[in-house]
């Protein structure tokens, strides 16, 4: 089901300083930034080899990555992994017990489409799985 590690979601608090630290201290540069306004955030991609490191900031204070924030600090919000079928990928997830926090694929920053797995049912990681357009 899963084709590789599509990018690694890290909660921020300034997308601007992050963005600035990634390209200036490890010189990775930024594919741009993006508002999300559904999710509620602002988000960097930095492209890393095969995978990418997706930067998130919050745009509202109620939204998911504030409260992430909130509760653990800035860090490691998730993990995604590409797949084909997205649709599959869910009912499949769910048809071996995995607990879904998106019965139903949503839109994601660059177009993808998106679901995310509670981290209950998967070791504590919250676990995105991501489809895009080739």
């Amino acid at each position: 089901m899963v084709n590789k590690i599509d990018h690694i979601g890290i909660a921020v608090k300034n997308l601007d300083d992050a963005v600035n630290f990634y390209e200036n201290i490890l010189g990775v540069k930024s594919a741009g930034t993006e508002i999300v306004q559904e999710q509620k955030v602002k988000v960097a991609f930095l492209p890393i080899g095969d995978s990418e490191v997706e930067l998130l900031e919050s745009t509202e204070e109620d939204g998911a990555i504030a409260k992430f924030i909130a509760k653990n600090g800035e860090g490691v919000q998730h993990i995604a992994y590409r797949v084909d079928d997205i649709e599959a990928a869910i009912a499949e997830m769910k048809e071996k017990g995995i607990r879904m926090i998106d019965e139903k694929p949503r839109y994601g920053a660059g177009g993808a489409k998106i679901a995310f797995c509670h981290p209950k049912s998967t070791f504590g990681v919250l676990i995105e799985l991501t489809q895009r357009e080739q």
